[in-house]
């Protein structure tokens, strides 16, 4: 699979999801934040370094949740930097659904 060059907006906006992950990990080390959140140390890295700057959401996710964060602030922090934004500026977020086993 081909990946489009980011733009520079995105690449700023990873920046600063990068930027919020470091400060909201405080003094706990990357790989018990990782391990956690059960993605690779690697990933944890590449995410707060900018290097990966438009992770997948499920990552994301489980990353707010280790860390105590909610993704409406995520969202508001990395897309203004700021944690105010209107309701008809939230983004539409896909539903993540489990897979049923059918018996």
């Amino acid at each position: 699979m081909v990946r489009l060059p980011l733009t520079p907006a995105e690449v700023e906006r990873g920046q600063r999801l990068g930027a919020l992950l470091r400060r909201s990990r405080g003094c706990r080390s990357m790989l018990d934040v990782a391990l956690a959140a059960r993605i690779s140390p690697e990933t944890l890295r590449k995410i707060e370094s900018g290097r990966v700057a438009t992770p997948a959401f499920p990552t994301i996710a489980a990353l707010a949740d280790t860390l105590g964060l909610s993704l409406d602030d995520i969202w508001a922090e990395i897309e203004t930097g700021r944690a105010e934004r209107t309701v008809e500026m939230q983004p539409v977020l896909p539903v993540v659904r489990r897979p049923s086993l059918v018996l």
